[in-house]
């Protein structure tokens, strides 16, 4: 783990408030996408350029196991959102994937409390309309950072990763927070019991459980902590994020959606 002092807060553009229109919350099957729609970017951080904010998703893992792509010493949580942003000269999800730096997504860890998370509810609410693949539902849109831990957002780590499954585009700056977001039990459960990777009419309902990829090496690439990261190792050095997840879900194109295994 190496401290890289000029990775300080980054610029959150318009996720403090509240844009018009409506978003869509949809399963594609693989995971539940909160299509944002226009308005929001990420910059500053370290990032090369301007990033759109275009989508976030989850991954989780069952009634009884965590869930998330990323271990921190071992240890991995309940549940992880992605914020995807892409960069702003790129036309298209396609161009962005040709770029090293095409994509800058921002990584949560999700742990559980006892107490409803109030600013979750604005997704959890609505995903008994979500249930089943193929169904989409409208979300009134809320400030992004009523999710975040804002009072952390300057701690986090930073590496240069890729795509989850062919053609495993080296396309994505990953940034992992490390400050979780906290959602109750009864909210975790709705993910973990009450979303399916099959359609309603299927002749077999299927649970959407442990959508996440396993643990991969890292692969001679560095991580970074933020200048303000707590978690640093000393000089043993052994690096915090052990054998990193590096990695998004798979990309599928279709209808503007990034999506997930």
């Amino acid at each position: 783990m190496v401290r890289n002092a000029s990775l300080g807060a980054m610029y959150l553009e318009g996720f403090e408030e509240t844009q018009t229109g409506h978003w869509t919350l949809k399963n594609d099957g693989h995971s539940v996408i909160l299509q944002v729609g226009s308005g929001m970017a990420v910059s500053g951080g370290g990032l090369p350029d301007v990033y759109h904010t275009i989508q976030l998703h989850f991954h989780w893992g069952g009634p009884a196991s965590n869930g998330s792509e990323h271990t921190v010493d071992r240890r991995r949580y309940p549940m992880e959102m992605h914020i995807v942003n892409m960069k702003s000269i790129h036309p298209n999800l396609s161009a962005a994937l040709d770029d090293p730096t095409g994509l800058a997504v921002l990584g949560f860890f999700i742990d559980v409390v006892y107490a409803d998370n109030v600013h979750f509810g604005h997704i959890s609410q609505k995903l008994s309309s979500v249930a089943y693949k193929g169904q989409a539902t409208k979300v009134k849109p809320f400030p992004l950072m009523s999710l975040l831990p804002k009072h952390n957002m300057s701690q986090y780590y930073r590496y240069y990763g890729s795509l989850t499954t062919p053609p495993c585009s080296q396309a994505v700056v990953w940034t992992l927070y490390e400050v979780p977001i906290y959602i109750s039990w009864s909210q975790l459960a709705q993910f973990t019991s009450q979303i399916f990777s099959t359609e309603e009419d299927a002749e077999q309902v299927t649970p959407l459980q442990n959508n996440f990829r396993h643990i991969h090496h890292i692969f001679s690439r560095v991580v970074s902590a933020s200048i303000d990261a707590k978690l640093l190792r000393g000089a043993a050095g052994r690096t915090l994020l052990s054998a990193t997840s590096v990695h998004l879900l798979p990309v599928l194109l279709l209808g503007g959606f990034l999506s997930g295994l």
